[in-house]
């Protein structure tokens, strides 16, 4: 039998709804501290300007080709650094550079076409 239907019932009952009140308790404990979290987001959140963006993403870029150069670095010097992680940095510093390159090339052609526009 199981211990909430038994001898012990009442008991097993009272674990329970302990239990269950422990729960609640907790999910509202994190639930003001995600909503805590979450205000200052929203406040972070304000539209910026276009070439803020692009100078971010720019900065993001450089950041990855830089740490991936940095890993590279330290395994040629023999520094005990992981072979794949040296590989994937490189390798996602290279994704970046390429999407960079892809949005460069799109601003070029709509710049061109804009300039190229009948007044």
């Amino acid at each position: 039998m199981s211990g909430v239907g038994g001898v012990g019932g009442a008991m097993g009952i009272d674990r329970v709804m302990q239990l269950r009140a422990q729960i609640l308790e907790r999910n509202q404990a994190l639930s003001k501290a995600n909503m805590q979290v979450a205000a200052p987001a929203a406040e972070a959140a304000k539209p910026t300007s276009f070439a803020d963006t692009m100078a971010g993403a720019l900065k993001g870029v450089n950041a990855q080709q830089n740490r991936a150069s940095e890993l590279s670095a330290m395994y040629e010097r023999g520094e005990t650094v992981d072979i794949a992680k040296v590989m994937m940095a490189r390798q996602q510093a290279s994704v970046g550079f390429e999407a960079t390159m892809q949005v460069r090339n799109k601003l070029l052609s709509a710049y061109k076409d804009i300039m190229s526009m009948p007044v």
